[in-house]
């Protein structure tokens, strides 16, 4: 193994589909908030912390390895942010899910994780367009 992580493109595809997934389920919430299926939001969210959780050690810990990587702390330091969205929109829905309302706290921490997730993409694009820009504009 070298510094950069395991070549084998089967070997990356655990940790792609760990971050993929807690975000498809946090989309996936939102879509079922938006549709009045408040319990299955909240089933999704439930199921999105873990996979958030894992995410944001790991990230921590390549961090943690690569200090100079300023962008890996941003990502790991935004997982633990919407971990932490995750956790609060759950708390807030939990006992709401008998009465089948959604509280304006577990709304307003949904559409921040969605807004957390939407910055990681954003950051984790820069550095790719960069590297575009950098060639297209060597003759």
């Amino acid at each position: 193994m070298s510094i950069e992580g395991p070549s084998d493109p089967r070997a990356k595809l655990g940790n792609v589909g760990r971050r993929a997934l807690a975000a498809v389920l946090v989309v996936a919430a939102a879509f079922a908030d938006a549709r009045g299926a408040h319990g299955l939001a909240f089933d999704a969210l439930l199921a999105a912390i873990p996979f958030a959780a894992v995410s944001a050690l790991a990230g921590f810990g390549d961090y943690l390895d690569r200090r100079e990587d300023a962008v890996g702390g941003l990502q790991a330091l935004l997982w633990t942010l919407a971990l932490a969205l995750l956790v609060v929109s759950c708390a807030a829905r939990s006992p709401e899910t008998q009465t089948h309302a959604l509280p304006p706290l577990g709304a307003s921490a949904l559409v921040a994780c969605l807004a957390v997730f939407a910055i990681k993409v954003c950051v984790a694009v820069v550095p790719h367009l960069r590297r575009l820009a950098l060639t297209a504009a060597k003759p």
